[in-house]
């Protein structure tokens, strides 16, 4: 923990010594600017003596050379002026386009500046086959719509929510192409950064969980070690905290895949906390979620006995005008249950990403492009103070949802397993 801090106690140095810099050179290009003032002023007043000795006519012409210099001066200055403005409208920092570009789902996995880890485009156009390509091969200035011709084709990836010429809707991050200026029909497996960052984790708990079982298959009533010693107990913690309490004598059934989803949620969490990798929101993707919940729907459902599905469709000992108010509800709880799953978890996690981004985002406004050192390096000292403690706090979340979802899971599971003599 320690070094943590230390690396922290960096950060906000630098941040304060770049704040400083910044200031002492504004202030010393305020004192050139004085200086070179004066100077000019002193030159002025010495053209001005010899002047005076010279002839009329050289006077007029020394007059008019000033005049068409001071115009040309004036037009000089009128152009950097408008050419500083135009600049300084394009540079404007919109918040809530930075945030949402960095929480939602892209193509490329994007480090730090303009350093980015092109994915694989995978594409099926309908009449032209499967189309392989990296997205680097996409050409586009900033956060606008970015294209890409080959083979008669024209791809567009969209940048917002809109429609194309044809009035087609598309959303943000999606793939759209042409061919002879005719729409063509486009099916999208693009390896995305959530599904990269899927892959990833699903591959380290493939080679993590063979090797705790390998391990105790080699050493049988041993204590276990290394890797096998850190996730014993998390996978005590879901069997004998979450799963046999919610539902009893059949919870090893559930087990695996109770394990599964806590141990996916609770990584892809962490990936999603480490800096400067990209920014991962693998959980906060909707996408992602929605599969998550459909499988715990399914699960729940198939394994319904009929005490569950008699509770729902003719619930014992209510009276029958109120089974015509309960009944529908009952079965509407059916999709709202995983909703709940789905929608608690996106939003949960988002919104760690969010405020993060969000006080970051306060540096950039404060600082007004940097106009106003004072207040940007002001602004930075808090932003940076209170992102530290969000990041710590975005460490218990990450636990903490993946508990939250497996623990409901495992309640839905038991609800539609147990038997009527144990209600």
């Amino acid at each position: 923990m320690a070094p943590l801090f230390r690396f922290f106690e960096v950060v906000i140095c630098t941040v304060l010594l770049l704040g400083a810099t910044s200031a002492l050179a504004q202030d010393h290009a305020a004192g050139d600017h004085n200086h070179d003032s004066g100077h000019h002023s002193d030159v002025h007043q010495r053209d001005v003596q010899e002047g005076d000795h010279q002839s009329h006519s050289q006077s007029e012409d020394h007059g008019d050379q000033d005049h068409h210099a001071g115009h040309d001066d004036h037009n000089h200055d009128g152009h950097e002026h408008d050419g500083h403005d135009e600049h300084a409208h394009d540079e404007e920092f919109v918040a809530g386009t930075f945030i949402i570009h960095h929480i939602a789902d892209a193509h490329d996995i994007h480090l730090f500046g303009d350093v980015h880890i092109p994915l694989p485009i995978i594409l099926y156009i309908e009449g032209h086959g499967l189309k392989v390509f990296m997205s680097s091969a996409f050409e586009g200035h900033g956060h606008g719509d970015k294209s890409y011709e080959a083979e008669g084709l024209a791809y567009t990836m969209h940048a917002e929510d809109g429609t194309t010429d044809g009035d087609t809707p598309v959303v943000a991050g999606q793939i759209t192409a042409t061919s002879g200026g005719e729409a063509v029909t486009v099916y999208d497996f693009s390896i995305t950064k959530s599904v990269f960052g899927m892959l990833l984790i699903l591959a380290l708990m493939v080679w993590m969980f063979l090797g705790v079982a390998g391990y105790y298959k080699k050493n049988p009533g041993q204590a276990p070690k290394g890797m096998a010693n850190a996730l014993e107990p998390l996978i005590i913690f879901v069997r004998d905290e979450i799963a046999k309490p919610s539902i009893g004598d059949k919870a090893d059934k559930f087990m695996p895949f109770l394990l599964t989803v806590f141990f996916f949620i609770f990584f892809c969490n962490l990936l999603g906390l480490v800096p400067f990798l990209g920014g991962f929101n693998i959980t906060g993707t909707i996408g992602v979620t929605v599969v998550l919940a459909t499988l715990v729907f399914f699960l729940t459902n198939l394994n319904g006995n009929k005490h569950y599905w008699g509770h729902i469709f003719w619930p014992h000992g209510v009276p029958l005008p109120v089974k015509f108010i309960l009944v529908p509800i009952e079965v509407f709880s059916i999709i709202m249950k995983p909703a709940v799953l789905m929608i608690r978890l996106t939003a949960n996690i988002s919104a760690g990403h969010i405020i993060i981004l969000a006080f970051t985002s306060l540096i950039f406004i404060f600082g007004d492009g940097g106009n106003a050192v004072g207040a940007g390096s002001g602004m930075g000292v808090f932003s940076t103070a209170f992102m530290i403690f969000m990041y710590f706090l975005e460490l218990l979340v990450a636990f903490l949802q993946a508990f939250v979802f497996t623990l409901l899971a495992a309640i839905y599971f038991g609800d539609a397993t147990h038997d009527p003599a144990h209600h």
